[in-house]
């Protein structure tokens, strides 16, 4: 049975970093792709960032892009997403999500509905 578990969301200042983990049992990491997705009160969860485990290729949604940096460790069997320059629209509960079709990663593939297991959340608050 595969489970994600998530740590490292908080509050934070605006300009702030946090690093969210993500670390996968029941199987080892590179059976899946993995993602970041987020959903901020009122709105429909999205994609943040994906990561395709056959060719460490990446995607991020433009509101992130030179922010956030997503990354795997195999050894670990976690993925990482590091945030940086934090936004007060950045605040949201932030989902682990992984795939077990794997393919180089794109816009196409970092989707809600294109996930198959999914941890239960972390909130992520970008306040002064």
């Amino acid at each position: 049975q595969v489970q994600l578990v998530e740590s490292g969301g908080g509050l934070v200042q605006p300009g702030g970093s946090l690093r969210l983990s993500c670390e996968v049992s029941g199987f080892p990491l590179d059976y899946f792709d993995m993602g970041w997705f987020r959903q901020a009160p009122g709105k429909e969860r999205e994609e943040v960032s994906c990561i395709a485990t056959s060719d460490g290729s990446t995607y991020y949604t433009d509101s992130v892009k030179d922010r956030f940096t997503i990354s795997r460790d195999p050894r670990a069997n976690t993925v990482f997403l590091q945030m940086d320059k934090l936004k007060p629209e950045d605040t949201a509960v932030y989902y682990c999500a992984a795939t077990a079709t794997l393919s180089t990663m794109s816009s196409i593939r970092c989707r809600v509905n294109g996930m198959d297991y999914w941890a239960k959340g972390t909130l992520v608050t970008v306040s002064s």
